[in-house]
């Protein structure tokens, strides 16, 4: 069975695994700081990897014995096809992670939703879109913190702002950015009349403090006001909530949930940071176009994938033209196929 995880090279990470214990130990392992940061998130990677491998072996050595009982015991059977579906899973999961091989690829995402074309449909559609990505990541086992919520008035959201933590979390999630068009018979129509809906998700990685981001306190413009949506105990009694408006680039961040006026700025100041590490990537990718889908306008015409729930059900993709018909599955999470599949477009091409 040691075969059964060699797109893992798992001896080989037990190697690098033990020379990174062996530098932690070391007394001196402090003295760079930023070197010994990096080696305990490559150490707490190379954990993860192995205790996945050793899981996935312990499953396959479970499969033999489930197949003799299955034979005659009904019990046994569904319990090897469940085992069967979860090692298929399991195999596509880390098959989508050896695609991902960007310089930002396992950090974790900042996510903007903002609804486009269609008034009070666009608004519910984007939350609609917030709730399939926040669905995700819980089948995922990934963290969700909701940063900035602006409710619209009669349904749905203004924009949301949310961070998503977990190994591959922007890779994965920046295979979704773009425009998402949703067809559907309108729940706000008393004629039911068929409504086209549009939203986008905006995807940044999250920096830390070891990359440099040069912000200066005269670039930012910083207000305050009063929470308008959950978050902590002095929402909608004190001014806690921050809006930063950083003059030169014209990007506007925004926190409210968190407990205190100094909490929210630094969150805020964090996803300012992310943004613009990302708005200077943008600029040296430039040439080669490979965000133009971001910069279209949330309209007809732009769209990375169409749900559409009326006259029929099918969610298809712009991209790579794969189609689900289980449009309810899609907007409860499940989309792992529609990311590899853009994935697997984006290396052949």
């Amino acid at each position: 069975m040691n075969n059964s995880g060699g797109f893992f090279d798992v001896p080989a990470k037990r190697v690098e695994l033990n020379q990174i214990e062996a530098q932690a130990a070391a007394p001196d392992f402090w003295s760079d700081q930023e070197t010994a940061q990096k080696l305990l998130q490559r150490r707490s990677s190379l954990e993860r990897t192995i205790a996945r491998q050793e899981k996935f072996e312990a499953e396959i050595s479970d499969a033999p014995v489930l197949f003799e009982f299955a034979e005659s015991d009904e019990a046994s059977v569904s319990e090897l096809r469940g085992l069967i579906n979860r090692l298929a899973h399991e195999i596509s999961e880390v098959e989508t992670e050896t695609l991902l091989a960007g310089e930002n690829d396992l950090r974790n995402a900042i996510c903007t939703v903002h609804p486009g074309a269609g008034g009070t449909e666009s608004q519910d559609w984007a939350e609609m879109l917030l709730r399939m990505y926040l669905k995700w990541a819980e089948r995922r086992g990934f963290k969700t913190e909701i940063i900035d919520y602006q409710p619209a008035e009669e349904a749905g959201i203004k924009s949301v702002t949310f961070k998503v933590e977990g190994e591959y979390a922007y890779g994965l999630l920046a295979a979704e950015a773009g425009v998402h068009r949703l067809v559907r018979i309108s729940p706000f129509d008393q004629a039911a009349r068929r409504h086209t809906s549009f939203a986008s998700l905006f995807v940044y990685p999250e920096i830390d403090e070891e990359v440099e981001v040069e912000i200066n306190d005269k670039d930012l413009r910083v207000d305050t006001y009063r929470a308008t949506g959950a978050g902590g105990q002095h929402i909608n009694t004190t001014d806690s909530a921050v809006r930063i408006t950083h003059l030169p680039s014209g990007i506007v961040v925004q926190c409210q949930n968190q407990r205190s006026q100094h909490q929210n700025r630094a969150v805020a100041m964090q996803v300012l940071r992310s943004r613009l590490y990302e708005l200077e990537l943008e600029k040296r990718r430039a040439e080669t176009k490979e965000l133009e889908a971001n910069r279209l306008d949330i309209s007809f015409g732009s769209q990375i994938r169409n749900y559409v729930l009326a006259p029929y059900r099918l969610v298809k993709d712009a991209r790579t033209k794969l189609e689900r018909g289980d449009v309810d599955s899609v907007l409860n999470g499940d989309i792992d196929d529609f990311i590899k599949e853009y994935l697997l477009s984006r290396r052949a091409a």
